[in-house]
Parts: C-alpha cells; sequence; structure tokens
C-alpha cells in the first residue's frame, strides 16, 4: 500500500525542520506622548527602543482611542471599544457597550492565540475588570503577575490595585510592598513587572520549550504620579528651568520631521501654555522638576525593556521573537496647566509627595503640549494629540515576517489592527475582527486606505483616507485632510460641506452599529447605578 505523496514526504521531514511560528512580546506604555521616544525627537534618552526602531519599522500614523480602558480593549479584542462592552472606563450601567468589563464571548488576543499552541502571559496593568469572571486568567492568559485594575503609583499598591499572581492577591493594598522574586530589590512598578515577564519567559522555557509564547507587558509608565528613581530624576533636573517648553516643541518638531515621521511642512499647533518668562523662579523650578521626573519615569522604561530584550538574547530566543511597541493614549493634561494639585506639588515639599499615591502629581498640561508635539489636545479627546501614537515592530532574523531595518511607514493604523496582526503571525484565527492584519506593512507593503472611528466621552472622529472628521464634545465638527496638515490646523469644513456631511453620515451609521449613546444619557446612567 502507497502512502500519499504528503504523508510520505511529512514523514521525511525532520520535527526541527517545521517553521514554529514566532514568539510575540506586546509592550504597551501608558499615557505617552507621541513625541515621547528619543526615535520620535523628545531629546529623552531612550536608547533601547531607539535601537528597535533603528532595527525595525516605526510608524508614524498609528492610532489608540484616545483613553486606557478602551484601548486595552480594543487591542485585546480588534474590535472597536464600544463592541468589546468597554465604551467607558468601567463604570456600571444599563448600555451593554458601558460595562464593568470585557463583554463576554468577545474572543480576546491570548485567547486566540492560545487555540494556535501559544503559551500565553502578562505581567502589569490590566484595567479590564476586577471580577474572576473578566481577570486575565479567565480571559486566557495562562500566567498573569499585576493589578485588575489601575495601578497610580509606583512604590506603594493604592486601595483597589491590590497585586495578584494569576488568580490569588499576593501583595494587597500598601505603603511598603515587597518584590517576591527579589526582596533584596525596591518595589518599583517598572521594575517589577519587567522582573515578572523575565520570570514567566524562564518558567515557559523549562515546562514548554516546544511552544511559542505570547508575552504582554503593560506598564503604568508614564502614567501619573510623578513617581521616579531618584538617580533618573537628577540626570534630567535642571534641563528646562531657562528655556521652558516653547524651544522644545520646536526641536522636537525639527527632530520629527529630519527622521520623516512627519512632511516638511508640517505646522506645529498654537501653544496651548503661558508663557515661560512670566513664571516666577519658583514656578520654573516647580516646571523644571515634574518634567524631569516624568523624562526620569520614561529613561526608567527604556532600561526594562532593553532588560527584557537582553533576557531573551541571553535565552536564546530572541532571534525568533517579534516585539510591538505602543501607547494607550497621549499625554495628559489633568488636572490643568500645573498638574494634579497644581503648586501645592512642588519643589519644597517633593518628599511629601515624591513617593505618595494615587491623584497626587501629573505632568500637566504644558508640559503635555511638549510631549503630544506637533498635535493638540490631549487624553480623553480623539484631537491626534489624544490618539496618536510612537508605534514600533522589531522582529528577530529567525523571524519570517520582519520589517526592514530603519524603515519607516505612513500607511494609517490602529490598535485594534494587533490582534489580527499577530493571529497571522502566529498561524491563528483572529475570527471576525475591525482590525486589519499589519503584516504586509511589516514586509514594507501596505493595506490601502482605512476608515476609522473613535468616540469616548462624546468627543468623536471618523477618518476615511485622508480626511478627519473630528468634534470635542458639545462642539461642532471640524474637517482636516490630514495628508495637507496632519496636526490639524486649518479647518475646513466651511469649504467642503459635502465632505463633512458624507463623513459624519459614516460616523452616524458606525455609532448606531457598535452601540454608542449620547454621553449625557452615559453618566447619568452611571450615577444611577453606584
Amino acid at each position: 500500500m502507497k502512502l500519499p505523496l504528503l504523508l510520505f514526504l511529512g514523514a521525511l521531514i525532520a520535527p526541527s525542520a517545521i517553521a514554529k511560528p514566532p514568539n510575540l512580546i506586546l509592550i504597551l506604555a501608558d499615557d505617552m506622548g507621541y513625541s515621547d521616544l528619543g526615535c520620535y525627537g523628545s531629546g529623552i534618552d531612550t536608547p533601547r527602543l531607539d535601537q528597535l526602531a533603528n532595527e525595525g519599522l516605526r510608524f508614524s500614523r498609528f492610532h489608540n482611542t484616545g483613553r486606557c480602558c478602551p484601548s486595552r480593549a480594543a487591542l485585546l479584542t480588534g474590535v472597536y471599544a464600544h463592541q468589546a462592552g468597554v465604551g467607558h472606563m468601567l463604570g456600571k450601567t444599563d448600555f451593554p457597550s458601558y460595562s464593568t468589563g470585557l463583554r463576554a464571548g468577545v474572543p480576546t488576543l491570548p485567547e486566540v492565540l492560545g487555540e494556535a499552541g501559544y503559551h500565553t502571559f502578562m505581567s502589569g496593568k490590566w484595567h479590564l475588570g476586577w471580577n474572576d469572571s473578566g481577570s486575565p486568567d479567565a480571559r486566557g492568559f495562562d500566567r498573569f503577575f499585576g493589578s485588575r485594575g489601575y495601578v497610580d503609583s509606583y512604590y506603594t499598591v493604592i486601595p483597589r490595585t491590590d497585586i495578584y499572581l494569576d488568580d490569588k492577591i499576593i501583595l494587597p493594598a500598601g505603603e511598603a510592598p515587597h518584590n517576591p522574586l527579589h526582596p533584596d530589590r525596591e518595589f518599583y512598578t517598572t521594575d517589577i513587572y519587567t522582573d515578572y515577564a523575565i520570570h514567566f519567559i524562564d518558567e515557559h522555557l523549562e515546562n514548554h520549550p516546544d511552544q511559542p509564547f505570547f508575552g504582554y507587558v503593560a506598564h503604568n509608565a508614564p502614567h501619573f504620579p510623578l513617581h521616579a528613581k531618584p538617580e533618573g530624576t537628577a540626570k534630567y533636573r535642571g534641563r528646562f528651568k531657562e528655556k521652558g517648553w516653547a524651544p522644545f516643541r520646536q526641536q522636537r518638531l525639527k527632530a520629527l520631521k529630519a527622521a520623516g515621521l512627519v512632511p516638511d511642512d508640517t505646522r506645529i499647533t498654537r501653544r496651548d501654555s503661558p508663557e515661560w518668562d512670566g513664571f516666577s523662579d519658583e514656578v520654573k523650578d516647580e516646571l523644571d522638576l515634574k518634567f524631569a521626573l516624568y523624562c526620569a519615569i520614561i529613561d526608567r522604561l527604556d532600561q526594562n525593556i532593553g532588560r527584557l530584550v537582553d533576557h531573551l538574547r541571553e535565552r536564546d530566543v530572541l532571534d525568533h521573537t517579534l516585539i510591538v511597541f505602543i501607547s494607550d493614549n497621549g499625554s495628559t493634561k489633568e488636572t490643568g496647566m500645573f498638574g494634579i494639585d497644581g503648586h501645592k506639588a512642588n519643589p519644597s515639599n517633593y518628599e511629601e509627595w515624591g513617593r505618595k499615591g494615587g491623584w497626587t502629581s501629573s505632568l500637566g498640561q504644558g508640559w503635555a503640549n511638549v510631549a503630544n508635539t506637533p498635535f493638540k489636545r490631549y487624553k480623553r479627546e480623539v484631537h491626534e494629540g489624544g490618539i496618536a501614537s510612537p508605534a514600533i515592530i522589531w522582529a528577530g532574523p529567525e523571524v519570517e515576517t520582519r520589517p526592514m531595518p530603519g524603515s519607516i511607514t505612513h500607511q494609517t493604523s490602529h490598535i485594534i489592527d494587533i490582534l489580527p496582526t499577530f493571529a497571522e503571525l502566529g498561524d491563528a484565527e483572529a475570527g471576525s475582527v475591525e482590525g486589519k492584519s499589519l503584516a504586509p506593512v511589516i514586509r514594507g507593503g501596505g493595506i490601502g486606505p482605512r476608515t476609522l472611528f473613535w468616540e469616548h466621552e462624546g468627543n468623536r472622529a471618523v477618518l476615511e483616507g485622508d480626511w478627519k472628521l473630528v468634534a470635542s464634545r458639545g462642539r461642532d465638527w471640524q474637517l482636516y485632510h490630514l495628508a495637507e496638515d496632519r496636526s490639524e490646523t486649518k479647518n475646513l469644513a466651511d469649504k467642503e460641506p459635502g465632505k463633512a456631511a458624507a463623513l459624519r453620515t459614516l460616523w452616524e451609521d458606525w455609532a448606531r452599529r457598535v452601540g454608542v449613546e449620547p454621553w449625557n444619557k452615559v453618566m447619568e446612567s452611571m450615577k444611577a447605578n453606584r
């Protein structure tokens, strides 16, 4: 009896010769502005991310949803946040598109990859549901370390942010948490999330060496409060006091143009902050400290990404790994020009707030305007300052789908694209999603014009090709042609009423389809359900 040809040939091929899907690492930053990396023009020292960019692919037009929970929901499901049940921030409402966690029945990225044979782990900030049924280990992750909710601290564990190992609390809320893996090291979230990512990789290689792995490292950096390591703060302290924010916006724009990330004729938006020279020396010193802390937090994040990459190399798996780095939304102006608590958080009382968790300090609007250069507006909003993200994809030489070193793509992309991308790379079934695989983009091609949508707290937008219709809550729609005006400086709504009307119809049809509700009704429902 003759064997079928394919079976006969398969019998001749050694198992080691069969290509294994790549290991996949997804790294998420929190509240990082478009130009906050060195390779996006910041002037902040981020050599390890810069190296990944120089050896990989940078995106000039990658978008998130403008807010942390919705971005995480879209990232892990490949559908719009409202479709995943997270149209806002996990408050209980009467609307299924605005719920307390991911909607049951919507497949997640770890579930999709797990079905394809991947071992999956997560370290960091989940923020997609506190309940056991909506936890990371219930939604596809084999291992989990981190907070099920928000974080809002680097040195402490504040209420409602208890740290779990899988489904058990191992670090309850408290002012002096320890590092279970390294008791001799100080607890600092950016460090410990990396410690556990490394630990899970080692554990995987010991117990599942024949499986590819998917690791999701969701940092809270550089989200407020401004908790930085002293040596990092000292490195940046004093750099910003003399000149203030205006020159740094111009420096970033110049660097973005030189890198080819924005066109040479890109106009910077109106500076959204007072004249620096009008401040007293005391206020200048306060603002210098706050931006030094912010830069130090990003610097430390970069160091830890380098530590993770180095460990992958030491374990001889880096060459077969693909790494993606993105941010969940733009930088934040919360809660005004001088940040949370305003001038109450200043150099004279730094010891009181420098390690205190919660809403104790933040960057402030003036510096957030720098972080989002060259765009306008901020986190929670859907102008480019709120939704434009730095994005880097790097792959080792053994990964079949890998980018040309140092390449830049101007392909419009969105956080909903990550699931179908990883599904294609991992030989998995993505299922029914709204995003598109970026595998052709990684290979140097494109996926064509996109039509994408946004809504958050009544802020709304639709992007079709290069045309973007956008409106802030309670404001009229504005129309921009991003190919000629990426920074949204020239409103064309009056000149192109037909285009504006057509895009508005598209947005309204989408809003009905995914379950967008009027923001005032959502707020009323949240209040009624408290």
